[in-house]
């Protein structure tokens, strides 16, 4: 399991991520806040880049703020 701490910057004109100077990230999302769509564009890019689905991507803390606690789960479930 990886944990993050994310800052969200909704409403941007172009979808980036960066790494500030406490080594967090910064995400800026070109969803607006309103109505969970910024949370779940969130989501669809962190499991786009862990390669994982997004139910393995869980927001922890801050469902209505720009600061975000996320969890991965990136242990992989083989069925035989």
């Amino acid at each position: 399991m990886q944990k993050l701490s994310v800052t969200v910057k909704p409403n941007s004109k172009h979808q980036t991520i960066e790494t500030g100077e406490d080594g967090k990230l910064i995400i800026r999302l070109q969803s607006p806040p309103a109505e969970g769509k910024a949370n779940a564009e969130l989501i669809k890019l962190l499991a786009k880049i862990y390669g994982v689905k997004k139910s393995q991507v869980r927001i922890k803390s801050g469902l209505s703020s720009k600061m975000k606690q996320i969890e991965i789960d990136e242990s992989v479930n083989v069925k035989k």
